[in-house]
């Protein structure tokens, strides 16, 4: 089993879980995210795949490294997915998915290529990593629809 499953993750209410525990006998869909962002209404189609599949949690993370489009506080973050998008997934603290700060998870998703072959920094808000509780990761473009990933 991978150890990136192991590392700590901050979430937005203050406690900390892991991805192994995210993932439990499923998968866990991991996507950056960002409230001021062209590809925000992927939040609702991330809402459905969070409770129409069995096996699949979304963890969203947001990340104001793409054009400052999440600068909100934990609580905006909060209240704005909630209220805008009825969000019930996960939501991290807001972390660095690139550069010196990339939490370790990120280290590790990054590593892995998408069907076009780029692998390394994250490019935009909404890349998705669908990661197995075996540590098996697939990596897609931010623009891939949540509904295409499984």
């Amino acid at each position: 089993m991978s150890d990136f499953l192991d590392h700590d993750l901050e979430m937005i209410d203050g406690s900390t879980t892991t991805l192994r525990t995210l993932t439990g006998d499923g998968r866990v869909l991991v996507v950056n995210v960002a409230s001021a962002c062209g590809l925000t209404p992927q939040y609702a189609d991330l809402q459905r795949l969070h409770t129409d599949h069995d096996g699949i949690t979304v963890v969203g993370v947001p990340c104001n490294q793409f054009g400052a489009q999440e600068p909100g506080t934990h609580e905006e973050i909060c209240a704005f997915t909630e209220e805008r998008y009825g969000v019930t997934f996960p939501l991290s603290a807001k972390l660095e998915v690139n550069g010196s700060g990339r939490h370790p998870i990120y280290a590790a998703l990054c590593a892995v290529a998408d069907a076009d072959g780029h692998h390394g920094d994250v490019r935009w808000n909404f890349e998705k990593f669908l990661v197995s509780n075996d540590g098996s990761i697939v990596r897609f473009k931010p623009q891939t629809s949540p509904a295409d990933v499984l």
